[in-house]
């Protein structure tokens, strides 16, 4: 770090807000509420299994302050063979901001997404809310590594955040997101 410089996020600058681990029963959904409006940005992280059966992956949607319209979003996606992208506009009809970072129950046994989103500028007022997403998962010499980008056009800040599977599968047991504040300037 540059003397004088408090633009660089330091080690401390990431404060744990509330962590879920799912236990032996499924769950529909992982709720985040009441989030303090004290950070600069908000952090997701997780590790997802869904039990949408019939598939290796599952999508997952992220609904903010419980406005289930669907959310403009972007994302390139690699399977170490090709790649592909693809934009959605909010006529999709989805719920929510959907992200590709689930397996599903056709994965191997114990096989978790994992993924981090980055969720900017969440308590401002004054401008639409953006969130950042990389995830992926391996399936013992296949899977993705996906980047997706979305956008919530509200001006409202983010108080909650529901993660919940984009086809409404459960999240299985070991099943885990944590949610973090981001200090910074």
């Amino acid at each position: 770090m540059l003397a004088g410089n408090t633009a660089y996020e330091l080690p401390g600058d990431f404060e744990s807000i509330a962590t879920v681990t799912v236990g032996a029963t499924a769950v529909d959904y992982i709720d985040f509420t009441s989030i303090p409006s004290t950070y600069k940005h908000l952090q997701l992280r997780w590790l997802l299994r869904s039990s949408r059966s019939g598939a290796t992956a599952d999508g997952v949607s992220l609904i903010f302050n419980s406005d289930t319209a669907s959310y403009p979003r972007h994302y390139i996606l690699g399977d170490g063979s090709s790649a592909a992208a693809y934009a959605e506009d909010s006529s999709a009809g989805n719920t929510g901001m959907v992200f590709r970072a689930a397996t599903g129950a056709a994965a191997g046994a114990s096989m978790f997404a994992a993924g981090i989103i980055d969720i900017l500028d969440y308590a401002n007022t004054s401008k639409y809310k953006t969130a950042r997403n990389l995830a992926g998962y391996d399936l013992n010499g296949s899977g993705q590594v996906i980047l997706n980008s979305g956008l919530w056009q509200s001006t409202s800040a983010i108080t909650s955040i529901r993660v919940q599977s984009s086809t409404l599968g459960d999240f299985v047991q070991y099943s885990h997101a944590a949610l973090y504040g981001i200090k910074g300037a």
